[in-house]
């Protein structure tokens, strides 16, 4: 990223935190926001389990792991927008 302009670093690193306090704030509802309220979710069964535990233990899971591919193919597309991409 060297061979780059100040503009362009700066637009990208915008882009890049932008990003990234979605993905933190994301990240935080599902690590804290469901398990706070797994109580009120149990009052509803899903696969025969409670909403709220079904949520907690797998629901989460899930949900990280479509957030690191999605995070990753996001960031990659602003990389290539800025020119600054690995697999050129």
């Amino acid at each position: 990223m060297s061979d780059v302009s100040p503009e362009v670093r700066s637009a990208h690193w915008a882009k890049t935190k932008n990003l990234t306090a979605i993905v933190l704030v994301i990240w935080f509802i599902f690590s804290f926001g469901v398990h706070w309220f797994a109580d009120a979710f149990n009052s509803v069964t899903f696969l025969g389990f409670p909403l709220g535990f079904y949520m907690a233990a797998q629901g989460s899971l899930i949900a990280f792991v479509v957030l690191i591919f999605w995070l990753a193919n996001r960031q990659n597309k602003i990389d290539e927008e800025f020119g600054v991409a690995e697999d050129k």
